[in-house]
């Protein structure tokens, strides 16, 4: 019975293939051998020493151009799936025309598990393991263990293997799975991979690539430059539609900025068309190169209504342990605690960097009174500590093994307690008699706390999943009308979208911290746009305030670092009186 199903499968996809008009494209001058065009060197190479894929085994092949000089790193051009066909002619003449600069050519194969007796089990196939999957794992695989294996290699004539390090020299292509792995890598490091040839590109939900359109569209852009091709009789099977996929590719990319060009045909899911247009792709990807590949601007308005033009972020401080507690005083002065070593910084609102005197006592929390008074959740003493203007120390509340809080402007602070991951976390609430009462519990991991502008609502981040949780606040402080209300994205590597700090601005938008960077939310908890951290943060973003003397400037924690970057927004701050925000877009 399984093999008659499998037999009816292939025939029915054979028969949609055989129904789909015959291919035939004309052929490049690029395509075609020419005398007296230097020829470059093809070598074969294997690699089965992995770290990021162990026990894979695969053969690789580097293309050396005949022009190519070790003094001079080259561009480099990576493929998946082996050699595309007649590549290295392709190279040869548009890299004589200088119609792409000098390029050495890496085409991998996927990675393979050999079996331990071949003649009675399988070996493991890890090509959809590496292509399909969203995430940074193939492009680090790249650069920590592929190129570093390529540059231990020789020309046949000895000439050494040297490769450009600058991401504008790089491009990457690939066929199908291929395809859409090309352009993850590029997403995950746009630093190392600035140009990217898709064909017949899987962006369907095999391993999430349908959410790329989406992400696309939220995301600030990437400088990345892309090509597209696709044919309207490709497959539409069970992962999706791969032709209406790639228009969804397409009008994402053109809405968000980026350069795009794209070859559409009636051709099915083979690389007679994409093979076809691969010396033109060539030739666009590589147009006006050493000029780097450019930012575009996204159609998106929260993007718009965001952003600075011209304005990036700006490294405030690094070679901390781990950075958390970020918060400002109403002199826009931004305060953020090292908390392994158990210090407090303070940066101006002229960006000057100082530390404290004060013993944080592994403070994970920062928040800020009307008087200028700061609060702190010292992690060394389950403490909520007040700390005036002269630096005295006074204890408001105690067992308590919170993680973060917040101040309103009548006095009452929140204090979210994780209680670890598989545990039910709660929150207190702390009038300002020292009071303590618990008004909620059973969240996995309440984290980030955070009060709406007017103050009537109060958003909690949940860590161990997707969700950020919203309460109305009542006049007696306590909580009600709970709901799991913000949505965000979580990344494919991981199970939670791992949220930590949170804040708003005056409009009411809310900046959450999250493995993704700062994922931004409208009040009906929608996530509207989303900005990576720089590639050396790793992503993951662990606090966030607003700070400057016009509390517009975006300040935020990752790993052993703190960023900052000016925005057209001011931050909303508890120890100002409440104020109402604009209403949102239904």
């Amino acid at each position: 019975m399984k093999q008659l199903l499998l037999a009816f499968l292939l025939l029915t996809q054979l028969t949609a293939f055989q129904q789909a008009p015959a291919e035939n494209y004309p052929a490049d001058t690029a395509t075609v051998e020419h005398a007296g065009i230097p020829k470059g060197d093809v070598l074969k190479f294997t690699f089965d020493n992995s770290k990021i894929f162990p026990g894979t085994w695969r053969e690789y092949w580097i293309y050396i151009p005949a022009q190519y000089r070790p003094e001079k790193p080259a561009c480099v051009y990576v493929s998946q799936d082996g050699i595309p066909a007649k590549a290295a002619t392709i190279f040869d003449n548009l890299i004589a025309s200088k119609e792409m600069p000098v390029t050495i050519g890496v085409f991998i194969m996927p990675g393979r598990i050999r079996a331990a007796n071949a003649g009675t089990a399988l070996d493991r196939f890890n090509r959809s393991f590496e292509y399909d999957g969203l995430g940074d794992a193939y492009v680090r695989f790249l650069l920590e263990e592929i190129f570093p294996d390529v540059e231990k290699q020789k020309a046949t004539d000895g000439r050494p293997v040297r490769l450009s390090k600058n991401g504008n020299d790089r491009a990457i292509g690939g066929y199908s799975s291929g395809a859409i792995c090309a352009f993850t890598a590029a997403w995950e490091r746009p630093a190392e991979f600035s140009r990217v040839f898709s064909a017949i590109g899987t962006y369907v939900g095999l391993r999430g690539g349908e959410r790329y359109p989406t992400l696309l569209r939220k995301y600030e852009p990437k400088p990345i430059r892309i090509f597209l091709q696709d044919g309207s009789n490709d497959l539409n099977i069970y992962g999706g539609d791969w032709w209406k996929a790639n228009e969804t590719m397409e009008r994402a990319l053109t809405f968000s900025g980026y350069e795009v060009k794209h070859s559409w045909g009636e051709g099915s899911h083979n690389g007679q068309h994409g093979g076809a247009v691969f010396p033109e792709a060539l030739r666009w990807l590589w147009k006006d190169w050493p000029k780097p590949v450019s930012k575009g601007n996204s159609k998106n308005q929260f993007l718009s209504d965001i952003l600075v033009a011209g304005e990036d972020w700006e490294l405030v401080g690094e070679g901390y342990k781990f950075t958390e507690g970020t918060a400002a005083n109403e002199k826009g002065e931004v305060f953020f605690q090292d908390i392994p070593n158990s210090k407090t910084y303070k940066v101006d609102v002229n960006g000057k960097l100082s530390a404290l005197k004060v013993d944080a006592k592994r403070a994970s929390a920062t928040s800020f009174d009307h008087d200028g008074n700061r609060y702190t959740m010292a992690g060394a003493t389950n403490q909520v500590l007040k700390y005036d203007l002269s630096g005295k120390e006074t204890v408001v509340a105690d067992s308590m093994a919170g993680n973060d809080l917040v101040m309103a402007h009548n006095g009452n602070i929140y204090v979210t307690v994780p209680d670890g991951i598989n545990k039910p976390g709660k929150i207190y609430l702390v009038r300002p008699q020292g009071e303590k009462i618990i008004v909620d519990n059973g969240l996995k991991f309440p984290n980030g706390i955070a009060l709406t502008p007017d103050q009537q609502q109060l958003y909690v981040t949940e860590s161990a999943s997707h969700w950020v949780w919203i309460y109305q606040v009542q006049p007696d402080g306590s909580l009600t009308y709970k709901q799991q209300y913000g949505w965000l994205h979580v990344p494919d590597n991981n199970d939670n979208a791992w949220s930590d700090g949170l804040k708003c601005d005056t409009s009411g938008r809310v900046y959450v911290a999250s493995r993704l960077g700062i994922q931004i939310m409208d009040q009906l908890g929608r996530v509207n746009a989303i900005l990576p951290l720089p590639a050396g943060a790793g992503g993951q973003a662990s606090n966030v305030c607003f700070g400057g003397a016009d509390f517009n400037i975006l300040y935020v924690t990752s790993a052993d670092r703190v960023y900052r970057r000016k925005l057209k927004v001011r931050g909303a701050n508890g120890f100002e009186a409440p104020r109402k925000p604009l209403p949102p877009r239904l």
